[in-house]
């Protein structure tokens, strides 16, 4: 019999998840109780933030997550599509020199944030990071952006580049908000977004997917919230009609 391989198992887990972009006060309230649950059980509840929610949250080129597995939000993350004309993100705050050198440039970028997972799953659903991390990569195929960034703990740092074949741009540096270093990494999208997404099928997603996830004519015409089953095991299979394999590069 022949055994299950890692990007298989990371399909089949994604077979029961769905993400939920989140707009309403009512589901932004639980994201709000499930960051400050997950970011005390790991000791690293920001320092200087009177709240888990923040003006950010609501930014015109922001995108709240909530990732349901069996119907039970389990995590969430929040992306930044920045760019020279927007630059609000996350990753600005503590690398400011960086990300205007980056957009100076003329980039795009996908800024991942505010990643939490409940501590009462993770040790249950150790793929949990590869799940809730999955709309970075959906973004930048979406933007086509230039890259993904990462502002990560120096500790976390092999994961992403391992998984996401990130560089490091910054190696470490002490925040005030969290009170901790962080390093930032970045994977190039249009180097790398092939390689990663042959590796990883799971990352893939439809065109159909992607507009739902980060249309604006979308996101005015639907009610909240819109609920976007992931399209990774349609693609590979080639059950979606016009899909493009990779980053659309």
């Amino acid at each position: 019999m022949e055994l299950e391989g890692f990007p298989e198992k990371l399909m089949r887990y994604l077979d029961h998840i769905e993400y939920r972009r989140i707009e309403s006060s009512e589901d932004m309230a639980a994201i709000e109780q499930l960051r400050y649950k997950a970011y005390k059980a790991a000791n690293v509840l920001p320092v200087t933030a009177p709240s888990m929610i923040d003006d950010a949250d609501f930014d015109d080129h922001a995108y709240v997550f909530g990732v349901y597995y069996f119907e039970e939000l389990v995590s969430t993350i929040r992306l930044h599509h920045v760019t020279p004309l927007q630059r609000l993100s996350q990753s600005a705050g503590v690398f400011p020199e960086v990300m205007e050198a980056y957009l100076d440039a003329g980039l795009t970028l996908i800024d991942p944030a505010r990643f939490a997972v409940d501590p009462d799953v993770a040790a249950e659903l150790p793929v949990l990071p590869y799940l809730t991390l999955r709309p970075s990569i959906v973004a930048a195929a979406y933007f086509k952006a230039n890259l993904v960034l990462q502002h990560v703990r120096p500790a976390h740092a092999a994961f992403y580049k391992r998984v996401f074949y990130a560089e490091t741009v910054v190696e470490r540096r002490m925040t005030e908000i969290y009170g901790l270093e962080l390093t930032l990494m970045a994977t190039n999208t249009h180097t790398t977004g092939d390689k990663l997404l042959r590796r990883y099928p799971f990352f893939d997603s439809g065109v159909h997917e992607r507009r739902l996830m980060f249309g604006r004519a979308v996101r005015r015409e639907m009610p909240a919230p819109l609920t976007i089953l992931p399209s990774a095991r349609l693609v590979a299979t080639g059950k979606i009609s016009g899909a493009v394999a990779g980053l659309d590069y």
